[in-house]
């Protein structure tokens, strides 16, 4: 995983990944370079949003060039319930933080997340229990991915 640090010219492009959800956001970074993305944690959201100070901080620390928020779509490709909120979220956070913002298609994110930890307890590479909001993590690590793979 890429370790915090401001960017010269010369160094890696620092890309932070959101999966926003009504609870938790879950957050992954990873870098141009090395093209890899690690789930780094989720930030609680609520009826009253996300808890911006949480975003602000984890920004602050990772100093990221671009942000990629997944875009939750129904599976024939139409908007869901949570379309227009992730759109809305993902126009705060270019807003509120000066930052590049693109969306990403996240359908089945949180299903191969959910397997992909699954996986790695039963393997005994994971020995905690799966959280909640590893799978929220893990989720923004496979958007990444996939902007990784699209780029």
């Amino acid at each position: 995983m890429p370790e915090p640090a401001a960017q010269s010219s010369g160094a890696p492009r620092i890309v932070l990944a959101f999966d926003f959800g009504g609870r938790r956001i879950g957050v992954a970074c990873g870098d141009t370079v090395s093209r890899t993305a690690a789930p780094l944690s989720a930030v609680p959201a609520g009826a009253a949003g996300p808890r911006w100070q949480g975003i602000e901080a984890l920004l602050h620390e990772w100093q990221p060039a671009l942000a990629v928020v997944g875009l939750p779509y129904n599976v024939d490709g139409s908007d869901s319930g949570m379309t227009s909120a992730a759109r809305e979220f993902a126009a705060e956070l270019a807003r509120r933080f000066a930052l590049p913002v693109v969306l990403v298609d996240e359908r089945y994110s949180s299903r191969e997340a959910e397997g992909r930890l699954k996986e790695a307890r039963e393997s005994g590479l994971r020995r905690r229990r799966v959280a909640k909001a590893d799978v929220d993590a893990a989720a923004a690590c496979i958007i990444l991915e996939r902007w990784f793979m699209e780029h």
